[in-house]
């Protein structure tokens, strides 16, 4: 039970990164899509290509660093998984018989 609680605390706190990382990257976006109203046409034209141009780079950059962040959750969800098929094999090993060691220490015939 108490891993299940520590499973779905993980997962919350992977959700709340998620969610905070899409706000900002949302702020990135509607910051960047703005023109100012002062500008001449001229100006305005040139700073939405840019401003287009930089914003595409902004979210560019967001999505490798998400897909890197999902990559890296599924590895260590992988290495979880092999470490705990690893101390299970160890587990049984300890609780397996060993007939040769009882027959050495004259316990067994």
């Amino acid at each position: 039970m108490e891993r299940k609680m520590r499973e779905t605390s993980a997962n919350g706190l992977s959700w709340r990164c998620l969610v905070f990382f899409v706000s900002i990257a949302l702020h990135f976006v509607l910051g960047l899509s703005g023109d100012s109203k002062d500008a001449s046409k001229g100006a305005k034209a040139e700073s939405h290509t840019s401003s287009s141009k930089t914003g595409t780079k902004v979210i560019l950059i967001l999505v490798g660093l998400v897909a890197v962040a999902m990559f890296s959750f599924f590895l260590y969800k992988l290495w979880q998984k092999k470490k705990r098929d690893e101390q299970y094999a160890r587990l049984l090993k300890l609780f397996e018989e060993d007939d040769e060691l009882e027959v050495e220490l004259g316990l067994r015939d």
